[in-house]
């Protein structure tokens, strides 16, 4: 499909070089197809460092999905602007606008006189391109550039219908064998046993030839892993410098030096905490794999000194192979490889807190709750508590005067319930978090009332009239009617706040009964969260980098976390960055 394309863009252009450059996840590229004359020399599978075209100029390839430059010798013209005119001229999208004097030199120095390249776009990012090389000044005309252009976007289609075909296919295969994970530790008493000697394991959540499980001070190996004492020495490191719950490296002599002995195993590691007081761990290795890249030219960007003495880069001279051979490091992992370890945490984690003993669950929630207790108090209490006194307060000021007009007062009215509905959520969170080990009062819940309140309490709050809200069913659940008011309280007011940054929010709340539990999947357009987040995105306080600007505290989701737990129940989300996120809930029946 590649070669195919360069062939057709040549043809249409009828350039020297016709070449389909792949970006690397640091920003370095390689040629991976290629359509010449025949007298030139082929530069297929050569790699080019990430500075020759740096991050703002890929930035612009995302906005203009053609550039060319007809002759790389003519001097440009400068633009005189009027002189009232206190903003800069901004020429992102003009084809007319210069290039950089750098990339101008840069393209003297390959010899190369005419250059024409054509964006091609993945989920809004930039792929790669089709870079178009002349070695004699060459225009092209309008109609040729909308047909390269058009190649360009027809390509971009095909590599997203098919990475994505790739990805889902991917998806499937670890859903199954968590799916059937979860089967064996529901099934089977013994943790270890579930998920290390049946026909599935946990070497077959990830694409990994090794793994490790760590638990009730067993170390249990699968497939290619280093020997017991590396092994042990490895464990300290990570119980000493791990601070996250979720860490993931393809090269990991680079944080651990000595792990450099056993590189050709276990040069790739992704370790999920099981518990952290109790030293427990699943790990995934992944072999060293030994790249010879052949660079065109040395990969180092020369830095050279201007007449003022400061240091400025320079475009490169030399575009002579240079080779290099990494070692050290593995295939990275994948964002399906991610996902599917941490829903297998989850799985996970939910087997042992309904096998383990009586005296593990009451360490574990007597830690939990010494660690939370005064945040908890202190955040309740304080940062929630007396700002809501007071709103109410002044709100119950102006309710007195007499002087509001009905609608007016109808909103006081609600502003003065929500207050004292706050308040008793309020208290109940607190008395959640002091009295972990207190029974939960369980009835049945009707539940489309609670969701219809919520829905229609957070569009006044959030004052978003444009949010489309789709109601799919909602069948009844067991459970404490407090609490359970709580977690969709979090879950939509989530859905509404996070999505409203996209200019069209739009939320799904469905839910689906099966013979032996409820599943509530609540689902928004928003900012989505990054994957390295997913595994950590029920944590106290922990807020992603992309809500910094949006109100909010950490807290809501691990108190619907806690609470789901409470209800035996389970819950975990799948995200994508600026794509929205689904949250699944389930409540299981009895």
């Amino acid at each position: 499909m590649l070669d195919n394309s360069a062939r057709q863009v040549k043809q249409i252009i009828n350039y020297d070089r016709v070449m389909i450059y792949r970006f690397a996840e640091d920003g370095h590229g390689e040629v991976v197809a290629e359509a010449k004359n025949d007298n030139l020399g082929s530069w297929l599978g050569l790699h080019y460092p990430a500075s020759d075209i740096p991050k703002q100029a890929r930035e612009l390839y995302k906005h203009n999905f053609t550039r060319l430059i007809a002759d790389v010798h003519s001097i440009p013209a400068k633009i005189l602007t009027a002189a009232d005119n206190e903003q800069p001229l901004d020429l992102t999208p003009s084809q007319l606008r210069a290039v950089s004097p750098i990339h101008i030199q840069y393209l003297k120095n390959m010899g190369v006189s005419s250059s024409f390249s054509i964006s091609l776009i993945y989920k809004k990012e930039l792929w790669g391109l089709i870079a178009c090389h002349n070695y004699s000044p060459r225009f092209i005309d309008f109609k040729a550039r909308e047909s390269s252009k058009l190649i360009g976007q027809i390509l971009s289609s095909a590599l997203e219908f098919r990475q994505d075909e790739e990805n889902h296919q991917q998806t499937q295969t670890f859903k199954s064998a968590v799916d059937q994970l979860s089967k064996y530790l529901l099934k089977t008493f013994s943790i270890e046993d579930a998920l290390t000697k049946q026909d599935v394991t946990i070497l077959n959540a990830v694409d990994a030839e090794g793994a490790v499980l760590v638990y009730e001070n067993n170390i249990i190996k699968l497939g290619s892993t280093p020997n017991d004492e590396q092994l042990e020495k490895l464990i300290v490191w990570i119980n000493s410098t791990l601070g996250a719950t979720f860490h993931y490296t393809n090269h990991l002599s680079s944080v651990y030096p000595e792990s450099a002995e056993y590189q050709d195993v276990a040069s790739g590691l992704m370790i999920s905490v099981l518990s952290r007081e109790m030293n427990e761990y699943v790990l995934w290795f992944k072999p060293e794999r030994i790249q010879t890249i052949k660079w065109a030219g040395n990969p180092e960007k020369p830095v050279e000194l201007n007449t003022n003495g400061m240091m400025m880069i320079s475009p490169r001279n030399s575009f002579e192979e240079w080779i290099e051979t990494v070692s050290g490091t593995s295939v990275n992992w994948s964002n399906e490889e991610i996902k599917s370890a941490a829903r297998l945490r989850e799985e996970i984690t939910y087997a042992i807190n309904q096998k383990a003993g009586a005296i593990r669950q009451l360490n574990e929630k007597l830690k939990l709750a010494y660690e939370e207790l005064d945040t908890f108090s202190f955040t309740i209490s304080h940062d929630l508590k007396n700002p809501l006194s007071t709103i109410k307060s002044y709100s119950q000021i102006l309710s007195r005067n007499g002087n509001l007009e009905p609608k007016a007062q109808q909103i006081m009215d609600r502003i003065i319930v929500g207050a004292d509905k706050m308040n008793v959520m309020i208290n109940e969170v607190l008395g959640y978090s002091r009295l972990g080990r207190s029974e939960i009062q369980v009835s049945k819940i009707e539940m489309r009332p609670i969701i219809d309140d919520l829905i229609r309490d957070l569009l006044i709050a959030y004052n978003s009239p444009d949010v489309k809200i789709t109601i799919g069913d909602t069948p009844d659940i067991y459970g404490d009617p407090v609490m359970i008011n709580q977690v969709f309280a979090n879950l939509i007011s989530n859905a509404i706040k996070y999505s409203i940054p996209s200019g069209h929010p739009e939320i799904s709340i469905q839910g689906e009964a099966t013979e032996t539990s409820v599943v509530y999947k609540i689902s928004d357009n928003g900012i989505g969260i990054d994957i390295q987040y997913l595994p950590k995105v029920f944590e106290l306080f922990n807020r992603m980098d992309n809500a910094r600007d949006i109100e909010g505290s950490g807290v809501g989701l691990s108190i619907v976390k806690r609470i789901i737990d409470k209800h035996k129940g389970k819950i975990w989300v799948d995200s994508k960055l600026n794509k929205g996120s689904t949250f699944y809930v389930e409540f299981f029946n009895g």
